[in-house]
């Protein structure tokens, strides 16, 4: 992995250094969550129960000013407001993320 592994203390089962993992894994998959719970970076919710030792905890609203979502193509942290207003695609460098992600929201953000 390279040195964003570290900085940014990414963890999970990562296949490329895009963020991916073995269970998301398309050309769209390139955002990682940090989570609430142990302030670590995931690529994904089964990623962090595989790994973690613990259950996951979601992002209160009034907490979404906080910088919790990592681009996998630019490396720039995004606050969980900028995520989700972003339509889908990375606020500074346009890479496009993938809508379906939304499907999982209720595991990561408070509804």
């Amino acid at each position: 992995m390279n040195d964003h592994t570290t900085y940014y203390n990414l963890k999970g089962k990562l296949t490329d250094n895009e963020t991916r993992c073995i269970h998301y894994h398309s050309s769209l998959d390139i955002i990682a969550i940090k989570f609430k719970c142990c302030d670590v970076y995931y690529p994904c919710y089964e990623c962090h129960t595989e790994e973690a030792g613990h259950t996951a905890q979601v992002w209160p609203k009034d907490e979404w000013t906080t910088k919790a979502i990592l681009c996998g193509h630019c490396k720039e942290e995004l606050t969980i407001q900028q995520y989700m207003d972003a339509n889908n695609q990375c606020p500074f460098c346009k890479a496009a993320f993938n809508p379906n992600c939304s499907r999982h929201y209720h595991l990561y953000f408070e509804e």
